[in-house]
């Protein structure tokens, strides 16, 4: 059943249309979130993103728009509503669709959009610093508006009884890590409620992208989270190509999937060797894996300037092809390293000490996982098929065809295990395509000027689903969704009935970014 067909069931008069190769519709406010739950209760789509958009220079007020998913299909879906100036309301979907509260309230504190009847109105990115009725991502507010101190405190949860602690956690923490607030009600080391509160270094992205061509902003785009630059710089070319309706050649495809597995290959390492080192205190895997890392990202460097796989994807391919002597160096980098970080996994694995501490803890169960619309690692790991070069592969991963890492027991154990089955996949893919590279160009032109473009990726931390709206040549909206934004709520979940010292073991098993969800 195509989207089109589903929307003559849940609407009987659809207006539909096509929205960057998506099918799209309006619909009114009233009906939203019926509609949009339609697709998602009855017909198993899952909400991929929200975001809102200000219309108001084309007098249509307000726009809130839903990207749905369908996994197993293969198809997209793009339902929006428009809300006048004056009255920026709409019935909440987060009464139906759980997946869709933080999206809500973060177009509450951008845009002063009101989701009525949301459970948990309070603001998500303006806490204690911004004042009220402040909306930065209006058309009319400037990016360089300086602002009063905000003075509103933020509401955290609290449990009360006898024997009942609050431990707060953060903002400010030992380690490098960006800062985020994390507040434990326990008795004795039982955690039983877990609450996080980020944005504290909000960089206002999505406002310096107005205005920009899709060449100045992709460096922006690449420094969202600097650990899935490839990733984000992907997906952001994919809305720009899908709205210039151009396609790119199959060397730039498989040359771009390179960069994406290398990008994945060096994570996956990297959280391997912290889960299971830093995490536990397993340190052989810490001092080891880090060095093996390192080599990856030393490839990086020599390849393409910087240690982070920037500079290389560009719209319509690639910023230029990759000489048989580099395909050579990073193959053999790529070899040598999981050959080494797989040995190191296999005596991990064989260590009962390790296999307790990360055996039934944190675990996620799949209807949670579900409900909140989890994505990447932690939705595999509690048995949920989605993977997007799989669900909706380009041209380069149709013909590579990668199968997803399924795990079903939702704990860290699992999450540990869906990155080693996904590295040894990462491993043969990066063989594979430095092996059998087709001769064609490695990039077209790209220019697009007017429309909406929906671009997905699965980074090796989960789905990044990247909206753009282009008008006259200039970004007139960008909303790049990490996937962190989906997974961040997920400890509220898995935190309760572990004890207070596994937390950083949880924490470790997602590894979020604070950067790439606070645009």
């Amino acid at each position: 059943m195509t989207a089109h067909d589903v929307l003559r069931r849940v609407d009987s008069t659809p207006a539909a249309s096509r929205t960057g190769g998506c099918p799209s519709t309006n619909v009114p406010r009233e009906a939203f979130a019926r509609v949009c739950t339609d697709f998602v209760a009855v017909h198993q789509y899952r909400l991929a993103s929200l975001f809102a958009t200000d219309d108001r220079h084309s007098g249509s007020g307000f726009g809130v728009h839903a990207v749905l998913a369908h996994d197993a299909n293969g198809t997209r879906m793009m339902v929006s509503t428009s809300l006048p100036e004056h009255d920026p309301g709409y019935p909440s979907l987060t009464a139906t669709i759980m997946a869709a509260h933080w999206y809500e309230r973060y177009a509450m504190d951008m845009f002063g959009i009101i989701a009525i009847g949301h459970p948990d109105p309070r603001r998500l990115v303006h806490h204690e610093n911004i004042p009220e009725g402040v909306w930065p991502l209006r058309k009319d507010f400037a990016w360089n508006t300086r602002l009063a101190h905000g003075a509103v405190p933020y509401p955290m949860h609290h449990v009360a009884g006898e024997g009942v602690y609050e431990i707060p956690v953060g903002p400010i923490h030992a380690g490098i890590i960006e800062p985020g607030h994390f507040r434990f009600n326990v008795a004795g080391e039982r955690i039983m409620t877990l609450e996080g509160k980020l944005f504290f270094t909000h960089k206002g992205v999505e406002k310096l992208l107005e205005g920009k061509t899709i060449a100045e902003a992709l460096p922006y785009i690449e420094r969202l989270s600097g650990d899935m630059a490839a990733a984000h710089a992907l997906a952001f070319c994919e809305a720009a190509e899908a709205i210039a309706q151009c396609v790119v050649p199959k060397r730039a495809a498989l040359l771009r999937a390179l960069v994406l597995e290398l990008e994945r290959l060096t994570m996956h390492i990297h959280d391997l060797a912290n889960i299971a080192g830093n995490g536990t205190g397993y340190t052989i895997m810490a001092a080891q894996g880090f060095r093996i890392k390192e080599r990856l990202m030393r490839c990086s460097a020599t390849v393409f300037g910087n240690r982070f796989w920037r500079g290389h994807i560009s719209p319509g391919g690639v910023a230029r092809d990759l000489r048989i002597e580099e395909l050579q160096m990073i193959a053999a980098v790529a070899r040598d390293a999981y050959r080494d970080m797989r040995d190191l996994t296999t005596m991990a694995l064989a260590s009962d000490g390790l296999r307790e501490r990360l055996e039934t803890t944190g675990i996620l169960t799949r209807d949670v996982a579900i409900a909140y619309g989890a994505v990447g690692i932690a939705a595999r790991a509690s048995g949920i098929a989605c993977d997007v070069r799989h669900d909706f592969p380009d041209a380069a991963y149709r013909e590579l065809a990668p199968v997803p890492a399924i795990e079903k027991t939702g704990d860290v154990f699992a999450r540990f295990m869906v990155r080693v089955r996904e590295m040894d996949s990462s491993a043969a893919l990066i063989e594979r395509i430095c092996g059998s590279l087709p001769q064609s160009p490695v990039v077209v032109a790209c220019a697009p000027i007017q429309g909406m473009g929906i671009g997905a990726v699965e980074s090796w931390r989960g789905e990044v689903c990247t909206a753009l709206i282009m008008d006259d040549g200039r970004i007139a909206r960008c909303f790049p969704r990490d996937p962190s934004f989906c997974n961040w709520a997920l400890f509220g979940e898995l935190g309760p009935g572990n004890i207070v010292p596994d937390f950083p073991l949880c924490n470790k098993s997602l590894n979020l970014s604070y950067s790439g969800t606070d645009l």
